[in-house]
């Protein structure tokens, strides 16, 4: 038995639909089932102690260990932490023979870090929000009502009475969930430009900034709830749309309890191992979260060409709209019987379903982003944006002139299958970094004709062996003639230098490359400019950046 983890939980999350604390342990499998009862009974016991009979308790086991939740008052989060922490420590000296912590005593302790927390104006204004229908964020600072355009923010220690706030001006924005394993920021970049085509404000958190406008507010991985509230408060958002990463939701929880509709993009491995994840139907569940923040009258948008998402999805609380590449897919078929909603492919066309009315949105190869039809997976992605704009009430039009858009120059979608061109070398860059990205790059290379194609591979050390192995496997389907395997110090992440780089070779060789086929780089910049030296005119370079992508960046644009 080892404790790996103790956080708190800011949002409805994996285990529970509100605030709380959780434990991750590692367990044996033989002790798993001991251990988590006596967990709960521990739980329970310390929680009636210290007044929080009310609170729930929540246990998820998985391969190697269980996460242990328990419910708790917003204003008492870290304490929480602690309260967790005694019952888990109560179980080790239960099962190891040690010396088992006084409850009375441990109580007293707790009721002391929970009054020294306690912020009773904090409870008074969420209540005051829950009353009046309106949405109620909080962090360590910042409490606010209201969202977008309609809200008001304060500092934690010095709320305003409710009574003292005029509630006339404060109100909700749609608010627009986007997860999935690929294809989510080049999502919520479609839906930003069908919104701003709407002559609505649209505001976007992502994996590369917050924007409101496109006004950059903040660049860096903003996925999580902290850039979801940063977002929330500006006031000039009229539309939010939050790409939601599996890592805020695992981590923290949902930011917001409220949505008008909520995307799952895909599931396919990636991350896998952490947070108790460790497989795909567990992966489904955990990015599926976010649907617990639409209400019936909302919609949630699914990939019905999504085996494992097909399966997860089961008792949902809004209706489903599903998006598919193929007309005739069986979901999409009972959508369209039952006069149900649906958005799909069909003979090239950009199809939504509603009603029993079909609509034409666009051609797909008119969308920049498909590359004339070729990529696949953004076909697939602006399927989903239709789904999603539609929830929002985005005119038709509106739609079209987004898809329009987004695509036509790199800074449009950066990072994400951008193509340039220098001295009669075709170079592509993109951000994928799974073996999922890399197959649905494979249909953007396919597309452009090639003397020879050179590729950048590499990885950060957070992964496994296999899934570097299925990585490299999958970077044979690109058909590189030469390739670059790069290092990235900024990422090993526990491994050793030259590790990755020995595991991606040696997969690489198995499948068939040659040895001279094959070269390294002790950074991402310095494999770019190899791959870059070695080009001719007439060859495609593909660089899949993921350490330095700015200097990459400035690099390629010369």
């Amino acid at each position: 038995m080892e404790l790996l983890d103790s956080r708190r939980l800011t949002g409805p999350n994996l285990l529970l639909d509100r605030p709380g604390a959780v434990i991750e342990v590692a367990l044996a499998p033989e002790e798993a089932q001991t251990a988590v009862a006596a967990w709960a009974r521990q739980a329970r016991a310390i929680l009636d102690a210290i007044g929080w009979s009310r609170e729930e308790i929540a246990a998820r086991t998985w391969p190697g260990g269980a996460s242990l939740a328990i419910t708790a008052p917003i204003d008492a989060l870290y304490a929480a932490t602690d309260v967790n922490d005694w019952a888990w420590d109560a179980v080790e000296a239960l099962l190891e023979g040690g010396e088992v912590p006084d409850l009375a005593r441990g109580a007293r302790q707790l009721r002391l870090e929970i009054e020294r927390e306690a912020n009773p104006a904090l409870l008074a204004l969420q209540e005051a929000a829950a009353e009046r229908g309106v949405s109620f964020l909080f962090d360590d600072r910042v409490a606010s009502v209201g969202l977008g355009k309609g809200s008001r923010s304060w500092p934690v220690r010095a709320l305003p009475p409710p009574d003292e706030i005029d509630w006339n001006k404060i109100h909700d924005v749609p608010v627009l969930l986007v997860t999935g394993t690929n294809g989510k920021t080049t999502t919520v970049r479609l839906l930003a430009a069908m919104v701003e085509a709407s002559e609505q404000m649209p505001g976007v958190t992502s994996t590369d900034q917050v924007d409101v406008g496109g006004e950059v507010i903040e660049r860096g991985d903003f996925s999580g709830p902290g850039g979801a509230r940063t977002l929330l408060r500006d006031r000039r958002v009229e539309v939010a749309i939050l790409e939601t990463a599996r890592g805020g939701l695992l981590r923290r929880g949902l930011a917001v309890n409220r949505a008008s509709a909520a995307l799952v993009t895909n599931i396919a491995a990636d991350h896998l191992g952490e947070f108790g994840i460790h497989d795909l139907p567990s992966l489904a569940t955990a990015k599926l979260v976010i649907t617990r923040a639409v209400g019936p009258e909302g919609r949630i948008v699914l990939n019905a060409d999504d085996p494992v998402l097909v399966a997860a999805a089961d008792r949902l609380p809004a209706p489903v709209v599903w998006f598919s590449l193929d007309p005739e897919n069986p979901l999409v078929r009972s959508a369209l019987a039952s006069n149900g909603e649906a958005v799909f492919l069909e003979h090239g066309e950009l199809v939504l379903a509603s009603g029993g009315e079909r609509q034409s949105i666009l051609r797909a190869d008119q969308a920049p982003v498909t590359f004339g039809g070729a990529a696949r997976h953004n076909v697939g992605n602006a399927l989903a944006a239709i789904g999603m704009a539609a929830a929002a009430g985005i005119p038709v039009e509106a739609m079209a002139a987004g898809l329009r858009r987004i695509g036509r120059r790199p800074e449009d979608n950066l990072g994400r299958a951008n193509l340039f061109e220098r001295d009669g070398v075709r170079i592509l860059l993109d951000y994928a970094h799974n073996p999922h990205g890399l197959t649905a790059l494979a249909d953007v290379v396919r597309s452009l004709p090639a003397e020879r194609r050179l590729l950048v591979l590499g990885h950060a050390g957070d992964r496994g062996d296999e899934a570097l192995r299925e990585l490299a496997r999958a970077a044979l389907a690109l058909k590189p003639d030469r390739i670059v395997i790069k290092e990235m110090h900024e990422m090993l992440r526990g491994r050793e230098p030259g590790e990755i780089p020995a595991i991606l070779e040696d997969e690489l060789r198995r499948g068939g490359v040659p040895t001279g086929g094959i070269e390294h780089a002790g950074s991402e910049l310095a494999a770019v400019r190899k791959a870059l030296s070695q080009a001719r005119p007439g060859d495609l370079v593909i660089l899949l950046v993921h350490a330095q992508r700015e200097d990459v960046l400035e690099l390629v644009r010369g």
